[in-house]
């Protein structure tokens, strides 16, 4: 980013600091300075709280009944405008206000040097919000990208691994379907049994989908976000392009466009021509397709790390440090994460919560009849793996690390060469962008 734009953004972002620091928001409480109660509070005055969005999270729709109709309802003076295409970096450059920014997880590091992100716990402490409710990994997650382990944000969305399977190719080549419980090893072998070519149509057993549905389960990171180094040369590593490599070893078992080439779910749902796929959140689109014979099961595990998938993948709702109106942004926090609205994204919306509660998962798009003959319990057999913070390096070391991979797939690098050229990129990448 240039020194004079990033420069311009820290003033700006001082400004709006040093104004929301002024003057306590309406309804405020407490004692006196004298020790004495203090006076009745006021009522809360009318405000308009701007909610931004980093990447495309939230439509309109799920925006509207989610949050807008339902924070109405319970606190009438507050207003939400969602800003579905604003753009961050833009509004803070033109000194625009924002009091809510949804955002990915994998992409607050790169916001971190904005300092936008608001400690979320002593506000929640503030407005008895509670945060035991909450899955406790994912919340260390959102802390751990922290330097200073703040609750930077809650998470209101956790995205899934599952592996979806096509019924009618297994019953053509007389295999069993899939089962939960199964490890790598067990998946590969019965990929064995349905990828061959039939009536002109090759049909690959298992596709892997990208490099990162092997990576998380291991929690690995690719790059330390404290020290800015790859990590990329641990025997985990190895273990991973391994398993991978047996994936594609398979005879017949590569795709047409080449490994880790084109969509991966549309050779499931719309060519038809994968048996297995291992991917993330396809429901949606999948409901879309009555006439696709599928259904889901576990997530494949490593044999050392059983019932994992990817780590903590979340949705998270944040406080801008620029609003005015705090303790307003928090009374919409405590709308969309109460039992009620959670339980609404998760029937309704396709939004899985991150609560403790099994409740939410059980209530997981039960109000989508497409889906009522489907096991999707299954996937809530295996949990996200822990996740280490990433750094904002995160997504160039990923294209490294997979190029280097598919060039040991191809056989034009052993595994070890592979794995020590990606260290050696990835850290001439980091110094570059340093430069």
């Amino acid at each position: 980013m240039n020194k004079t734009v990033r420069a311009a953004l820290m003033t700006v972002l001082a400004a709006f600091v040093l104004a929301g620091c002024a003057k306590p928001d309406a309804g405020g409480g407490g004692e006196a300075a004298s020790g004495q109660p203090a006076e009745p509070a006021q009522p809360l005055e009318p405000v308009t709280l701007k909610m931004y969005q980093i990447q495309s999270l939230w439509t309109e729709k799920d925006v509207s009944d989610l949050i807008i109709d339902r924070v109405k309802k319970k606190y009438p003076h507050i207003t939400v405008v969602f800003e579905s295409k604003g753009n961050v970096e833009k509004a803070l450059t033109a000194g625009e206000e924002m009091d809510l920014i949804a955002v990915w997880n994998g992409n607050m590091p790169y916001y971190m040097d904005f300092d936008i992100f608001e400690n979320i716990s002593p506000l929640a402490q503030k407005m008895n919000i509670d945060l035991t409710r909450f899955d406790q990994g994912a919340l260390d997650s959102i802390k751990a990208l922290s330097q200073k382990g703040e609750l930077i944000g809650l998470p209101n969305m956790l995205q899934f691994n599952a592996l979806y399977y096509n019924k009618e190719i297994f019953d053509r080549f007389g295999a069993p379907y899939p089962k939960d419980g199964m490890t790598w090893e067990d998946t590969i072998e019965l990929a064995k049994k349905v990828t061959r070519p039939d009536g002109g149509t090759a049909y690959l057993g298992l596709d892997p989908d990208y490099l990162t549905r092997l990576l998380t389960p291991m929690s690995l990171n690719i790059v330390d976000s404290k020290t800015n180094k790859s990590n990329v040369g641990s025997e985990a590593y190895r273990k991973v392009f391994e398993i991978g490599k047996a994936i594609y070893d398979i005879p017949g078992n590569k795709p047409a466009a080449g490994v880790m080439k084109g969509s991966a779910a549309d050779r499931f749902i719309k060519e038809r021509t994968v048996a297995m796929l291992t991917t993330v959140n396809l429901l949606d689109r999948l409901k879309q397709t009555p006439d696709l014979n599928w259904d889901v099961a576990q997530f494949p595990s490593f044999k050392e790390r059983p019932n994992l998938y990817g780590m903590y993948d979340l949705h998270v709702m944040t406080v801008s440090k620029t609003s005015k109106h705090k303790e307003d942004a928090m009374r919409v926090l405590e709308v969309l994460f109460s039992d009620e609205v959670q339980l609404m994204s998760s029937k309704s919306a396709g939004k899985l919560p991150v609560m403790k509660d099994p409740k939410f998962n059980q209530a997981f798009l039960q109000d989508t009849p497409e889906l009522k003959s489907k096991q999707i319990q299954s996937m809530f057999k295996s949990k996200p793996a822990p996740a280490p913070a990433y750094s904002m390096h995160y997504s160039k070391a990923r294209g490294i690390l997979v190029n280097n991979f598919v060039e040991y797939v191809n056989g034009t690098k052993d595994v070890n060469t592979a794995l020590r050229e990606s260290d050696e990129a990835i850290n001439q990448m980091i110094e570059a962008e340093k430069k």
